[in-house]
């Protein structure tokens, strides 16, 4: 009867052991805010992983909010990340740091960029928490460079990448992506109705798209 019993444990505690998910926040602005609403990227992440017989295996959060730049992620990561005990984050950030020094000057000056992303990192890393990096994607799709933003889109990209290669971090180059994607799809130049609505935020083929490129990565992370 005790041995029975002490199996019936083991047995519990084995299948509450099989049976974690692995917890990934998409950690982010605007873009992520609507990727955890109908249609959003965030959403088809989920259903590409049950597609693929994994959906008992991972737990999708998103954690993105409008107009946020890369100092109010930093800002706000111990009350919207570090107090839900993620295994992956999943930073996805930039865009506004670009777009708002056009829009309203309060964009981030790139040193400032780069202080504050690597602060972030550095905070998860305290928690052996696996980290995964996006280039910010698009603020225009023009595919000639004549975009406004390019420069200084290529410039953040760039930093990135440095910062991904440093710190020996996956990536998810959605700039090269999104540029390799409408060199294809975009023979007439426009800014925007390829893979955005408005140059920036994702139409339901730019939702896939970064859906279908963040898994390739993410579900080789454990």
């Amino acid at each position: 009867m005790k041995l029975f019993f002490l199996s019936a444990i083991t047995l519990l505690v084995t299948s509450f052991t099989f049976q974690k998910k692995t917890r990934v926040i998409f950690f982010g602005d605007s873009i992520t805010q609507a990727g955890a609403a109908a249609g959003g990227y965030i959403l088809k992440i989920d259903t590409l992983c049950k597609a693929e017989g994994k959906g008992d295996s991972y737990e999708f959060i998103g954690a993105g909010v409008s107009g946020n730049k890369v100092y109010d992620l930093y800002l706000r990561m111990d009350n919207d990340v570090m107090v839900k005990d993620p295994d992956i984050v999943i930073i996805y950030i930039g865009v506004n740091d670009v777009w708002h020094k056009a829009t309203s000057g309060t964009g981030t000056d790139a040193g400032k960029f780069e202080t504050f992303y690597q602060a972030i990192i550095d905070k998860l890393k305290t928690k052996s928490i696996k980290i995964i990096l996006c280039t910010p994607a698009a603020i225009g799709e023009k595919t000639d460079f004549s975009n406004q933003q390019d420069g200084d889109m290529n410039e953040y990209s760039n930093i990135i990448r440095r910062i991904a290669k440093k710190n020996e971090l996956a990536i998810v180059d959605l700039r090269k992506a999104f540029l390799d994607h409408n060199l294809k799809n975009n023979p007439d130049n426009k800014d925007r109705g390829i893979l955005t609505t408005d140059r920036v935020h994702l139409n339901a083929r730019g939702n896939q798209f970064v859906a279908e490129e963040m898994w390739k990565v993410l579900k080789h992370m454990n």
